[in-house]
């Protein structure tokens, strides 16, 4: 599209439907930080965000929220209205607050109106600004239907691959076989809505229900014809007559809501970068960080009382740090002389992480190469063992005080192949013992416990 087609185009987001979308995109598989957080709707709803801003540059946009169910005039005059609703997940409640930083940070207006639902803010601004703009109405939620004109369209956000959908007045009659858009509230009028507990006529479907207003036009219509109907249906339509006016109401989105924008309130304007890169650290998005902010973006900032695994306060990691520029101390314990004194270390530490290096994956069959050591950040150890058996078991007798120590912490990755081959070199494992892996899986058993994974700082899938 053009650079002038861009400047009179309004994006409205319908904001919980998105967060919902990003939520339960994940459901199977949610995306946690390291502090165990679900983070699965704060990444859908800012990932449809930034599409959006990268691929549309609008000229115009807002995110807009529903107000409490309890304070809207349908709740208040119907309380079946949204009454089947289960509570808000935990994980969603703990998401929007962050996610309405998250907008501020972008500098992206955010409307929220206590008394009236997001459709209803959205439908009014949208009908206001047609005439000078091209409004886009980004929601999955198939009620906006009834909103399209020439100049209003629904968006509906890509996912699980397919593309973006956008719905016209064309697309809106062929979807729901209406002569005019504004038919779809006769159609929601009489199927109901489950999900918003909508009763609609009993026994009428959608396809039904697209059938009848066809025929007759709305539920009106159908009401003053219901004569002509027969058997079970004809009963219905007048017994629950009353209902499906109601209902039709209820599935009206209101297009007065008292709430006044000017084009310049809904000017796209640019980010507020040290907020944004404050708020992914703390959430530890890395790839998003990245992909948003650029390459220089790192999620490894140190947090208040953040504590590293050897008990001490981390250092801050800046971006772009790798062995060339990042200061470590790497040791080859070579002499029983640094045997010893890495040993007296490890007593003083109290804790040691450490890796057998084998020829192979089957502990029982495997050689042992080498052992790798760690007592504090950014200072490892190393010792190459003889090829021979006996060799290496003499040199290995010179760690038996630290392995056997019922008071030194042994930290490691899938221990129990490291216990087996070592058995294999007569020394036994004793004490506290810590494994990487298996505190993973009790924390996220769903994913990846590999130690490439776990040294991220946060998930790739984080995109």
């Amino acid at each position: 599209m053009k650079k002038e087609d861009n400047d009179n185009r309004l994006f409205l987001l319908d904001a919980f439907a998105l967060i919902y979308r990003g939520y339960y995109a994940f459901i199977n598989n949610p995306l946690r930080n390291s502090r165990g957080q679900n983070v699965s709707a704060i990444v859908g709803f800012i990932n449809t965000l930034y599409d959006l801003l990268s691929n549309e540059k609008p000229s115009h946009l807002a995110v807009v929220f529903d107000s409490s169910d309890d304070t809207t005039d349908r709740k208040k005059e119907h309380d079946f209205y949204k009454a089947n609703r289960e509570k808000m997940p935990e994980d969603i409640a703990y998401a929007i607050p962050i996610i309405k930083e998250i907008i501020d940070a972008f500098n992206i207006p955010r409307l929220e109106l206590e008394g009236f639902e997001a459709d209803d803010i959205i439908g009014t601004i949208a009908k206001k600004k047609e005439k000078d703009h091209k409004v886009y109405m980004v929601t999955p939620d198939k009620d906006f239907a009834q909103l399209v004109s020439s100049n209003i369209f629904m968006y509906k956000p890509s996912r699980q691959g397919k593309g973006v959908e956008i719905l016209g007045v064309d697309e809106v009659k062929k979807k729901w076989d209406v002569d005019q858009p504004e038919q779809v509230i006769d159609i929601l009028g009489l199927w109901g809505d489950s999900v918003d507990n909508i009763p609609g006529i009993p026994g009428i479907g959608e396809k039904t229900a697209k059938k009848l207003v066809k025929q007759y036009g709305s539920v009106e219509g159908l009401i003053e014809n219901a004569e002509k109907l027969s058997g079970k249906q004809k009963e219905n339509v007048i017994q629950f007559s009353e209902q499906g006016l109601i209902s039709k109401k209820l599935a009206t989105i209101i297009l007065d809501v008292p709430v006044d924008v000017s084009d310049d309130d809904l000017v796209v304007s640019e980010p507020d970068k040290e907020k944004l890169r404050e708020i992914f650290a703390k959430l530890e998005f890395r790839n998003i960080g990245k992909k948003i902010l650029g390459d220089d973006y790192s999620a490894n900032v140190k947090t208040e009382g953040q504590i590293d695994i050897f008990g001490s306060q981390t250092d801050e990691i800046q971006a772009g740090k790798d062995l060339n520029n990042t200061d470590h101390n790497y040791h080859i314990l070579n002499s029983k002389e640094d045997i010893s004194k890495f040993i007296a270390d490890v007593h003083t530490a109290g804790v040691v992480a450490f890796d057998t290096e084998t020829s192979g994956l089957d502990p029982i069959t495997a050689t042992l190469v080498g052992m790798s050591f760690c007592i504090k950040a950014g200072s490892a150890y190393y010792i190459h063992l003889s090829e021979v058996h006996d060799e290496a078991c003499k040199t290995l007798d010179a760690f038996r005080e630290i392995f056997e120590d019922k008071k030194i912490l042994k930290i490691g990755q899938d221990i129990k192949f490291d216990m087996h081959v070592l058995k294999n070199y007569k020394l036994e494992i004793d004490g506290p013992i810590f494994d990487t892996m298996v505190a993973h899986y009790l924390v996220e058993p769903e994913k990846r416990h590999t130690l490439e994974y776990l040294s991220e700082p946060f998930s790739a899938t984080l995109q």
